[in-house]
């Protein structure tokens, strides 16, 4: 299965990834697949510290089912202002409570 795919199906069952920024630990954030990007909202509840345009990170998939490693893959973080359809879509994607962020960056696979 290619990597695009597998973060696609495993996202549409469970709304979240593994982000990880070089020399920082990984943080479990709320996440969207759209565009053949993945999306992360930071700020409030959900930050990645070290996160900033044009950062390498590595976003870990688990399986939401069983909950073991899927992949890794390299990403570059770009910070973005997204319009209203991805908006309401991260709102949507954010499963705990009101979405409260202050940033939203498109992980770009590469």
């Amino acid at each position: 299965m290619e990597i695009a795919q597998a973060i696609d199906a495993a996202l549409r069952k469970a709304a979240a990834v593994w982000v990880s920024v070089p020399r920082r630990r990984g943080r479990l954030v709320w996440a969207l697949w759209r565009d053949g990007a993945v999306w992360v909202a930071v700020g409030g509840d959900q930050e990645v510290p070290g996160m900033v345009d044009g950062a390498e990170v590595v976003v870990t998939l688990r399986s939401p089912t069983t909950h073991s490693h899927l992949l890794d893959t390299p990403a570059v973080a770009r910070l973005v202002e997204p319009d209203e359809e991805t908006v309401a879509a991260l709102r949507a994607a954010h499963l705990n409570g009101p979405a409260e962020w202050t940033e939203v960056y498109r992980l770009d696979l590469v």
